[in-house]
């Protein structure tokens, strides 16, 4: 027997239908990268993304080609999300910050026909374009000056267009990993996982959005689905504001005049706003939630946010997750904790939300489960029904069965009231005499020394331990300390078997596209590094 309930597809476009209907006039507001401003409302979003389904359409695009963009946040690239999608095609955002041999794998391997980019990118598109061939058409967001316009090309339709229907398990969008290992990988989202994931989202536990929310994501759409935010907003009404530079002066002065109340960022972000309001003896604006993720948040900025009396929510995901998977919610017993159990706490990754599940297994026996003890680091895994299944073209034999966990690459504790603390990535820890060492841990501790801007650690070659750490620092400007220094300063925070057997110095570390330490560039650099037994 049937349930007696009406069949409604989980469709992304129903989200722009419900936010257009109830919410018409809502802001959308951009600030552009040459200091022009516009506005718009989710009526104008979804009537302009009805344009471009009818460009495309035009054009030849049929359900489930690529149709790849290579911007920043702004109103049109919102349009060209809900516009792909609602033509059936699949959103292929392109990170700008990836390396030619990235971006030429990526676009080639997404089979891209159109391309809509920012005209500050002209010059990447030009040396890359002989090197994409699929890509049949070429689309500039805000200039007319080397391809046709966004404006004039969706200007020649009236928006009398219906969205292509169809089931809810189609692909929706395309995200690439950033590739720190081999190639990059493609995530194919499908619209069910994406409207769960908005769902849940929305909650209070999590983003807490509603229709007086006005949000500023600064975290990139080209970024794990600008973690969920575009569809959040719609799926909620919140008013929506974009900005195509990171200037601190820029964002601090867009949140004040538009009453800005909710912010995701990365760390670096945060630090820089807060760096530049300090620097000018000013506060920060009154926000009331931020979004932090991308990388662990330092316990010194959610102290000075939380002390603005600005929520922290402090989150953890990855690409193949959609992203947001758990984060730093307050727990029940939150109003019997004193200030600085409150900042330890928003400093670890946070719960599961409903729908996500984790858990840590044996390194080594990955059918082991690990206790739930705060203690006890292991193999990180998740699964839900906005986790990965299987990567973008992947073999068969790459799937995932039904319910199977997918590793990470994360290494965590997970705490007894489910809290979940990372430790290191899995191909980073260090083996040590059978026993691991946390690389990340060793890097928190050695930047908490005042001469130090920032720190890596590698695991080496040992003849009695079979690996060591080796820590690899960059001073700060004009200070100066020495390697025997460090390892005293570090003797009290870390367990002294864990103490780097070696420190060197070094002007700058390696970096991944996405603003990362490179360990993968670290070990090539010190692959032949030796250390006495």
């Amino acid at each position: 027997m049937l349930g007696g309930m009406q069949d409604w597809e989980l469709r992304i476009s129903t989200l722009i239908d419900h936010a257009a209907r109830e919410h018409a006039g809502r802001e959308i507001v951009t600030r552009w990268a040459d200091g022009n401003e516009t506005r718009t409302s989710w009526a104008g979003i979804r009537h302009d993304a009805l344009r471009m389904v009818q460009a495309l359409r035009r054009l030849g695009l049929r359900p489930q080609d690529r149709v790849a963009t290579l911007a920043m946040n702004h109103s049109c690239h919102l349009v060209s999300w809900f516009g792909a999608i609602g033509a059936g095609c699949i959103l292929h955002t392109v990170n700008p910050r990836l390396f030619d041999e990235q971006l030429d794998y990526i676009v080639n391997h997404a089979e891209d026909r159109v391309l809509i980019y920012d005209a500050a990118f002209q010059p990447l598109v030009e040396r890359m374009r002989p090197r994409w061939p699929t890509i049949e058409h070429y689309i500039c967001f805000d200039s007319a000056e080397c391809a046709p316009s966004f404006e004039d090309w969706i200007g020649r339709e009236d928006g009398d267009a219906q969205w292509e229907e169809g089931s809810e398990r189609d692909p929706a969008m395309l995200c690439y990993t950033s590739g720190t290992t081999g190639n990059p990988k493609g995530v194919l989202y499908e619209h069910r996982s994406t409207i769960l994931h908005t769902m849940a989202a929305c909650q209070p536990a999590v983003l807490a959005l509603e229709p007086r929310s006005v949000v500023m994501p600064i975290a990139p759409m080209f970024h794990a689905a600008s973690w969920g935010m575009p569809w959040a907003c719609a799926a909620t009404g919140a008013k929506y504001v974009c900005c195509a530079n990171n200037d601190p002066a820029t964002l601090l002065g867009l949140m004040e005049r538009e009453g800005v109340s909710h912010v995701a960022g990365v760390p670096t972000v945060w630090l820089s706003l807060i760096q530049y309001c300090d620097a000018r003896g000013q506060d920060l604006p009154p926000i009331r939630q931020a979004l932090a993720g991308g990388s662990a948040l330092p316990a010194a900025i959610i102290e000075r946010l939380m002390r603005s009396g600005v929520r922290v929510a402090h989150a953890w995901g990855m690409t193949e997750t959609s992203p947001i998977m758990t984060i730093a919610y307050e727990p029940a017993v939150w109003d019997a904790r004193d200030f600085d159990a409150q900042v330890r706490f928003k400093a670890l990754q946070g719960r599961p939300q409903f729908g996500a599940e984790v858990r840590a297994v044996d390194l080594d026996d990955h059918s082991r489960e690990l206790p739930r003890d705060g203690k006890t680091a292991g193999a990180l895994q998740v699964r839900g029904p906005w986790v990965i299944k299987r990567y973008f073209k992947a073999e068969a034999d790459a799937v995932q069965a039904e319910g199977q966990w997918f590793d990470t690459g994360d290494v965590a504790v997970i705490h007894p009231d489910g809290t979940l603390q990372l430790t290191d990535r899995t191909k980073d820890v260090i083996k040590s005499g059978g026993e691991w060492i946390s690389s990340v841990d060793l890097e928190n501790a050695a930047i908490g020394h005042p001469a130090v801007a920032e720190a890596g650690c590698i695991g080496v070659y040992h003849p009695k331990w079979d690996e060591r750490p080796l820590l690899l620092v960059v001073r700060k400007p004009g200070m100066e300390v020495s390697a025997e220094e460090l390892r005293a300063y570090l003797s009290d925070k870390i367990a002294k078997w864990w103490l780097p057997d070696a420190v060197e110095f070094l002007d700058e570390l390696p970096h991944t596209a996405t603003g990362k330490i490179s360990k993968k560039d670290l070990r090539a650099m010190f692959a032949d590094y030796r250390l006495e037994a």
